[in-house]
């Protein structure tokens, strides 16, 4: 393997798409970044800069959001093959230092390098968003964006790793759930709707459910080495309850959500993104070998993907 497809696999391409589902639905919810066109065709130069800004911020939030999904990847290789948990019994697909195609400096080196870039993109992205003017909201983001750089590097890595003592769900239910699509919603519209919390718990507890299933099919090498996942803790059974339990959280949001804005959402397709939940549920129900679960982390990471695209679109149609 060469250096640049170790960094690449490393990068973990298959965990972006479920990275940036808030950030689409907080941008859908938020203003229609993509339409430049009026419905009466009557665009103005303000109207036109408006959007422009409107497209800045929604890939800026892309951009920062991929930034900070790489920069945990990177710290997650880097944390378990330090810590002797990427190792022969693992499941899942080899990592760079567990393989020695990437050194520790140069991981390192790595984590460093894209957490400024991060922070960089971040800061952009706050300017863009509040300018000058609203000093406030330009802090506060500022220390969200290091709070979310901080927990990205901090999920294995370092003695208090929160990754080994079962904190790892709570802490992807705040970032993918809450703070992406709240979060970018405000950075559109600078207020809070309290309905906007809905579909931020559908995207969190399917983004929580990942991560669970990841621990589920880890469940035997990570309690070997002493990762305490809440799997670990939990156990097989209670974690398979606890996995149902996110997924029909997710699901009951979205529907009450569609009950109190069923006046404007009247295109309903994404519901479809409920069967292959369905099938998961049914499928992790009838599998006793957690080790056969890793071909189903595709399939939740992308029909989350999925559900934030289809009922973005429902918004803005």
């Amino acid at each position: 393997m060469t250096k640049f497809k170790a960094w690449i696999s490393a990068a973990r391409l298959r965990t972006l798409p479920l990275s940036i589902s808030g950030i689409i639905i907080g941008s859908a919810l938020g203003q229609d970044s993509l339409r430049y066109v009026h419905e009466n065709f009557e665009t103005s130069i303000i109207d036109i800069t408006e959007r422009f800004y409107e497209t800045l911020i929604f890939w800026l939030a892309i951009a920062t959001t991929l930034c900070l999904q790489i920069l945990s990847n990177f710290a997650n290789d880097y944390g378990d093959g330090v810590k002797g948990t990427d190792n022969e019994d693992r499941v899942g697909p080899e990592r760079a230092l567990q393989s020695g195609a990437i050194s520790k400096k140069e991981m390192f080196t790595g984590i460093v390098i894209t957490a400024l870039i991060a922070l960089g993109v971040a800061v952009s992205l706050i300017y863009v968003s509040f300018g000058k003017e609203n000093f406030g909201y330009s802090l506060f983001y500022f220390v969200l964006g290091l709070a979310a750089i901080i927990a990205a590097i901090k999920y294995t890595m370092g003695s208090s790793a929160y990754g080994y003592r079962g904190l790892g769900d709570v802490f992807v239910f705040i970032f993918f759930g809450l703070v992406s699509v709240v979060g970018c919603y405000f950075l559109f519209t600078q207020k809070i709707d309290l309905l906007i919390f809905l579909p931020a718990i559908a995207i969190g507890t399917l983004s929580a459910a990942v991560l669970n299933l990841n621990n589920m099919r880890d469940y035997l090498s990570d309690k070997k080495v002493g990762k305490n996942t809440l799997v670990v803790k939990l156990g097989m059974n209670k974690a398979r309850t606890y996995h149902f339990a996110l997924l029909i959280i997710a699901m009951i949001s979205v529907l009450i959500y569609i009950v109190f804005t069923y006046q404007k959402t009247t295109n309903l397709v994404f519901l479809i993104t409920f069967i292959p939940l369905f099938k998961h549920i049914k499928k992790v129900k009838n599998t006793s070998d957690s080790r056969l679960l890793d071909p189903e982390l595709k399939k939740v990471a992308l029909t989350t993907f999925l559900l934030a695209l289809t009922f973005s679109l429902s918004q803005i149609l």
